[in-house]
């Protein structure tokens, strides 16, 4: 498999899952029917999600579609998969600024892993985020 190829591969893994897992992860009783959630919390995540969605159908159209400027059209795609990645890291940096957290109570709760006698607390999406922007940047330097 060349390079280029690859890095469109890692590009529409991305995409994909970044359009199709927060519908299975984010409409449910943890986010968007979650109990105690503001009904408009609810309403701007069930939209980002569909946002999402669409965004990650034009990324993939960008990458496979057979058409002219093959190189400026992934690269548009890198950065339309890059921008909810950029988003979410900038919205972990701004918590302090509206008081966010990274998971509510009846939502899904951190990882515990165990090193020794040391027990770690770890966020999934903040690994998911660092894993999805080491593949964006491998996409990025394969192409």
């Amino acid at each position: 498999m060349s390079a280029p190829l690859l890095a469109r591969a890692l590009l529409t893994a991305l995409a994909a899952g970044q359009g199709v897992a927060p519908l299975f992860i984010d409409l449910n009783r943890t986010h968007a029917t979650h109990p105690l959630w503001p009904g408009h919390a609810r309403f701007h995540l069930v939209a980002q999600n569909f946002a999402q969605l669409f965004t990650a159908a034009a990324t993939l159209a960008l990458l496979w579609w057979p058409a002219p400027a093959a190189s400026l059209r992934f690269h548009l795609a890198l950065l339309l998969t890059a921008a909810p990645v950029a988003a979410f890291l900038l919205a972990i940096f701004a918590r302090p600024l509206y008081r966010g957290t990274l998971h509510d109570p009846g939502g899904i709760p951190p990882a515990r892993l165990r090193l020794g006698a040391r027990t770690l607390s770890v966020n999934v999406n903040v690994v998911l985020i660092l894993a999805a922007a080491v593949l964006l940047l491998a996409a990025a330097v394969l192409y």
